[in-house]
């Protein structure tokens, strides 16, 4: 058997509907039709791509790398056969949550000025690699450590860590805070594109309660409504203000570092321009 086009866009319609039912009907095709393609594919590849043994769909560790490939597959694949894409394709950047920072409005404009018929389009995607493993984007500013395979990243700045209370929580009363005042809390952790873990902390005095969220929206939510306390870097405080919120210096955590990443196959033309802006705004010039 040969894998076609077809069967990753099944794939990748099951992955996105999490129900075969939901990924029949958006592909216009009957529900045996989409088990007997995800059969062959998983006969194929020799794994199991889609945990069937709960009564919601789910992929296996397996069925989300595949995810990823099959994505960037199909995305290059579309875009090959896109004529006009190819003449004015925009350059896609991605990012998780509070872009560039500061940096992020003056990058915009300058880019208008200077490429005036090259958009470049401001993308965020609620993942680790802000939608660059996928095909999503170009090039991704992503923070945190990276070790997703065929990336490359460039260091552009670090950030200093800030703790998030909520605004009438005692600790927001606070200048500033540190590891030791935030342990007693519940931490809120971002574990889809967040880069706070509990190694933060000293093994000793590490936080006993965690609440998991998806993206910076929940969690933003969270610390707001006092469920718990968040710890990210400097630039989210900037771009995503909340009345329900106080921002405070964390004095003793490590900075946290500022990445352009990108692809190593295929690099948008336009991506050497992106990069150098970035790090003339950044400093790093």
């Amino acid at each position: 058997m040969s894998i076609e086009l077809r069967h990753l866009r099944c794939f990748l319609a099951i992955a996105e509907e999490r129900s075969l039912t939901r990924a029949a009907a958006a592909l216009h095709l009957g529900q045996p039709a989409v088990s007997r393609t995800l059969a062959a594919l998983e006969r194929h590849l020799g794994v199991r791509l889609v945990d069937r043994s709960t009564h919601h769909l789910d992929l296996t560790p397996e069925g989300r790398a595949f995810r990823d490939k099959a994505a960037l597959a199909v995305t290059a694949f579309d875009e090959a056969l896109d004529a006009d894409r190819l003449h004015h394709r925009p350059l896609r950047l991605g990012h998780a949550w509070s872009a560039l920072g500061p940096y992020t409005t003056p990058l915009l404009r300058r880019w208008q000025q200077e490429h005036p018929d090259l958009p470049l389009e401001l993308l965020r995607v609620d993942d680790r690699t802000a939608g660059l493993a996928r095909g999503e984007v170009d090039a991704a500013v992503l923070r945190g450590p990276v070790d997703t395979p065929g990336l490359v990243t460039e260091l552009l700045f670090t950030e200093p860590r800030i703790a998030a209370v909520a605004a009438d929580a005692p600790l927001a009363a606070r200048p500033v805070l540190t590891l030791a005042d935030l342990a007693p809390e519940t931490i809120v952790l971002n574990t889809v594109s967040g880069t706070t873990t509990l190694a933060l902390w000293p093994a000793p005095s590490r936080p006993a309660s965690t609440l998991t969220v998806a993206n910076t929206d929940d969690w933003l939510t969270a610390v707001a409504a006092g469920r718990g306390a968040g710890v990210s870097a400097a630039s989210t405080a900037e771009m995503h203000s909340h009345p329900g919120v106080t921002y405070r210096p964390l004095t003793d955590a490590p900075p946290v570092p500022v990445l352009l990443a990108w692809r190593t196959t295929a690099p948008h033309p336009a991506l050497k321009a992106l990069a150098a802006l970035a790090r003339e705004l950044s400093g790093r010039e």
